[in-house]
Protein backbone atom coordinates (compact mmCIF):
# COMPACT_ATOMS: atom_id res chain seq x y z
CA UNK A 1 0.00 0.00 0.00
CA UNK A 2 1.37 3.54 -0.92
CA UNK A 3 1.77 5.61 1.92
CA UNK A 4 -0.94 8.08 0.33
CA UNK A 5 -3.42 5.76 0.43
CA UNK A 6 -2.47 4.65 3.73
CA UNK A 7 -2.38 7.89 5.57
CA UNK A 8 -6.09 8.84 5.86
CA UNK A 9 -6.33 5.67 7.54
CA UNK A 10 -3.95 6.39 9.54
CA UNK A 11 -5.12 9.71 10.71
CA UNK A 12 -8.24 8.31 11.40
CA UNK A 13 -6.56 5.46 13.68
CA UNK A 14 -4.72 8.29 15.30
CA UNK A 15 -7.79 10.03 16.16
CA UNK A 16 -9.73 7.20 17.80
CA UNK A 17 -6.83 6.20 19.87
CA UNK A 18 -5.63 9.95 20.10
CA UNK A 19 -2.10 8.93 19.58
CA UNK A 20 0.30 11.84 18.45
CA UNK A 21 1.60 11.38 14.71
CA UNK A 22 4.67 12.77 15.61
CA UNK A 23 5.30 10.37 18.40
CA UNK A 24 5.34 8.03 15.72
CA UNK A 25 7.50 10.10 13.41
CA UNK A 26 10.28 10.48 16.53
CA UNK A 27 10.20 6.68 17.22
CA UNK A 28 10.93 6.05 13.80
CA UNK A 29 13.90 8.30 13.05
CA UNK A 30 15.16 7.06 16.43
CA UNK A 31 14.63 3.41 15.21
CA UNK A 32 16.61 4.43 11.83
CA UNK A 33 20.23 5.37 13.91
CA UNK A 34 19.97 2.16 15.71
CA UNK A 35 20.82 0.27 12.59
CA UNK A 36 21.55 0.26 8.98
CA UNK A 37 20.36 -2.99 8.29
CA UNK A 38 17.95 -3.25 5.13
CA UNK A 39 16.76 -6.68 4.61
CA UNK A 40 14.00 -5.20 2.25
CA UNK A 41 14.92 -7.27 -0.80
CA UNK A 42 16.08 -10.15 1.05
CA UNK A 43 12.32 -10.04 2.71
CA UNK A 44 10.86 -10.01 -1.17
CA UNK A 45 12.65 -12.91 -2.49
CA UNK A 46 11.24 -14.93 0.22
CA UNK A 47 8.32 -14.01 0.04
CA UNK A 48 7.11 -12.74 -3.58
CA UNK A 49 5.03 -15.60 -5.61
CA UNK A 50 5.13 -18.08 -2.38
CA UNK A 51 2.14 -19.12 -0.10
CA UNK A 52 2.33 -17.15 3.52
CA UNK A 53 0.60 -18.40 6.65
CA UNK A 54 0.81 -15.25 8.82
CA UNK A 55 0.53 -16.86 12.42
CA UNK A 56 -1.76 -14.42 14.90
CA UNK A 57 -1.46 -14.29 18.67
CA UNK A 58 -4.69 -15.37 19.44
CA UNK A 59 -5.46 -18.52 22.16
CA UNK A 60 -6.48 -20.33 18.98
CA UNK A 61 -3.11 -19.95 17.53
CA UNK A 62 -1.97 -23.11 19.09
CA UNK A 63 -4.76 -25.31 18.01
CA UNK A 64 -4.47 -24.12 14.28
CA UNK A 65 -0.63 -25.31 14.19
CA UNK A 66 -1.86 -27.80 11.36
CA UNK A 67 -2.81 -25.02 9.16
CA UNK A 68 0.68 -23.55 8.63
CA UNK A 69 2.46 -23.88 4.95
CA UNK A 70 4.74 -22.03 2.93
CA UNK A 71 6.39 -19.20 4.61
CA UNK A 72 5.64 -18.37 7.84
CA UNK A 73 5.59 -14.95 8.85
CA UNK A 74 4.74 -14.65 12.74
CA UNK A 75 3.13 -11.61 14.67
CA UNK A 76 4.89 -10.86 17.49
CA UNK A 77 4.68 -13.05 20.51
CA UNK A 78 3.07 -15.56 18.33
CA UNK A 79 6.54 -16.54 17.36
CA UNK A 80 6.70 -18.04 21.45
CA UNK A 81 4.12 -19.99 20.49
CA UNK A 82 5.62 -21.71 17.20
CA UNK A 83 9.10 -22.13 18.66
CA UNK A 84 7.54 -24.19 21.32
CA UNK A 85 5.90 -26.11 18.63
CA UNK A 86 9.39 -26.86 17.27
CA UNK A 87 8.57 -24.04 14.06
CA UNK A 88 10.47 -21.55 13.57
CA UNK A 89 9.05 -18.50 12.07
CA UNK A 90 10.75 -17.19 8.59
CA UNK A 91 9.83 -14.00 9.69
CA UNK A 92 8.26 -12.26 12.73
CA UNK A 93 6.57 -8.37 12.38
CA UNK A 94 6.88 -7.13 15.89
CA UNK A 95 6.95 -3.74 17.88
CA UNK A 96 8.76 -5.65 20.24
CA UNK A 97 6.39 -6.30 23.27
CA UNK A 98 6.20 -9.30 22.85
CA UNK A 99 9.51 -11.27 22.18
CA UNK A 100 11.75 -12.43 24.38
CA UNK A 101 15.95 -13.57 23.52
CA UNK A 102 14.89 -16.18 21.94
CA UNK A 103 14.43 -13.43 18.43
CA UNK A 104 18.23 -13.07 19.26
CA UNK A 105 18.93 -15.92 18.43
CA UNK A 106 16.76 -17.05 15.82
CA UNK A 107 18.06 -13.90 13.99
CA UNK A 108 21.51 -14.25 13.97
CA UNK A 109 20.54 -17.76 12.19
CA UNK A 110 18.35 -15.97 9.09
CA UNK A 111 14.59 -15.21 10.64
CA UNK A 112 13.84 -11.92 9.26
CA UNK A 113 12.91 -9.38 12.16
CA UNK A 114 10.25 -6.44 11.08
CA UNK A 115 11.17 -4.04 13.98
CA UNK A 116 7.86 -1.84 13.96
CA UNK A 117 8.65 1.90 15.52
CA UNK A 118 5.44 3.71 17.95
CA UNK A 119 5.61 6.46 20.06
CA UNK A 120 5.54 4.28 23.45
CA UNK A 121 7.93 1.52 22.29
CA UNK A 122 11.14 3.70 22.34
CA UNK A 123 12.93 2.31 25.16
CA UNK A 124 12.24 -1.01 23.55
CA UNK A 125 13.72 0.05 20.43
CA UNK A 126 16.50 1.06 21.58
CA UNK A 127 17.47 -2.22 24.09
CA UNK A 128 16.36 -4.67 21.53
CA UNK A 129 17.44 -3.47 18.22
CA UNK A 130 21.48 -3.01 18.91
CA UNK A 131 21.09 -6.79 19.84
CA UNK A 132 20.12 -8.07 16.38
CA UNK A 133 23.12 -9.79 14.44
CA UNK A 134 20.92 -10.98 11.27
CA UNK A 135 18.28 -9.64 8.80
CA UNK A 136 16.11 -6.86 10.14
CA UNK A 137 13.26 -4.74 8.30
CA UNK A 138 12.39 -1.21 9.85
CA UNK A 139 8.89 -0.03 9.87
CA UNK A 140 7.01 3.05 10.88
CA UNK A 141 3.13 3.67 11.04
CA UNK A 142 3.82 7.12 9.41
CA UNK A 143 5.55 8.61 6.43
CA UNK A 144 8.66 6.73 5.31
CA UNK A 145 12.01 7.38 4.78
CA UNK A 146 15.51 6.03 4.20
CA UNK A 147 15.62 2.72 5.19
CA UNK A 148 12.39 2.67 6.95
CA UNK A 149 9.37 0.94 5.69
CA UNK A 150 5.45 1.53 5.77
CA UNK A 151 3.61 -1.52 4.27
CA UNK A 152 0.23 -0.51 5.63
CA UNK A 153 -1.12 -1.72 8.85
CA UNK A 154 -1.72 -1.12 12.69
CA UNK A 155 -1.20 -4.12 14.87
CA UNK A 156 1.41 -6.70 14.77
CA UNK A 157 -0.74 -9.35 13.52
CA UNK A 158 -2.44 -6.68 10.24
CA UNK A 159 1.18 -5.42 9.67
CA UNK A 160 1.81 -9.02 8.56
CA UNK A 161 -0.80 -9.37 6.95
CA UNK A 162 -0.44 -6.15 4.98
CA UNK A 163 3.48 -6.81 4.61
CA UNK A 164 2.98 -9.94 2.99
CA UNK A 165 1.09 -8.67 0.33
CA UNK A 166 3.59 -6.01 -0.17
CA UNK A 167 5.88 -8.62 -0.86
CA UNK A 168 3.77 -9.91 -2.96
CA UNK A 169 2.65 -13.20 -2.11
CA UNK A 170 0.76 -15.15 -4.05
CA UNK A 171 -1.71 -16.83 -1.57
CA UNK A 172 -1.99 -15.53 2.73
CA UNK A 173 -3.22 -18.19 4.82
CA UNK A 174 -4.01 -16.40 8.14
CA UNK A 175 -4.31 -18.86 11.43
CA UNK A 176 -4.43 -17.95 15.25
CA UNK A 177 -6.45 -14.21 14.88
CA UNK A 178 -9.65 -13.83 17.15
CA UNK A 179 -11.12 -10.66 16.29
CA UNK A 180 -13.98 -11.71 18.91
CA UNK A 181 -11.41 -12.47 22.43
CA UNK A 182 -13.74 -11.05 24.65
CA UNK A 183 -10.53 -11.65 27.19
CA UNK A 184 -9.03 -8.30 26.29
CA UNK A 185 -8.18 -4.10 27.40
CA UNK A 186 -10.65 -1.78 25.81
CA UNK A 187 -7.71 -1.38 24.28
CA UNK A 188 -6.92 -4.14 23.11
CA UNK A 189 -10.54 -4.35 21.55
CA UNK A 190 -10.32 -1.33 20.19
CA UNK A 191 -7.17 -2.60 17.57
CA UNK A 192 -8.88 -5.80 17.19
CA UNK A 193 -11.65 -3.77 15.47
CA UNK A 194 -9.61 -2.29 13.59
CA UNK A 195 -7.27 -4.78 12.64
CA UNK A 196 -10.82 -7.12 11.18
CA UNK A 197 -11.90 -3.74 9.45
CA UNK A 198 -8.09 -3.72 7.80
CA UNK A 199 -8.03 -7.03 6.41
CA UNK A 200 -11.76 -6.69 5.54
CA UNK A 201 -9.94 -5.46 2.24
CA UNK A 202 -8.17 -8.11 1.33
CA UNK A 203 -8.96 -11.75 -0.29
CA UNK A 204 -6.91 -14.24 1.97
CA UNK A 205 -7.39 -17.94 2.91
Amino acid sequence: MRFDEWEPIYQEICEYFSFDPAEDDRAAHILATLTTVDASEHLRDLIKGKTVTVCGNAPVLASELKKIRGVIIAADAASAVLIKNNIIPDVIATDLDGIEDYAIDINKNGTILVVHAHGDNIPRLQTWVPKFEGPVVLTTQGKPFDHVYNFGGFTDGDRAVFLAHAMEAEIINIIGFDFNDPEVTPMKKGKLIWAKKLLSSFNHE
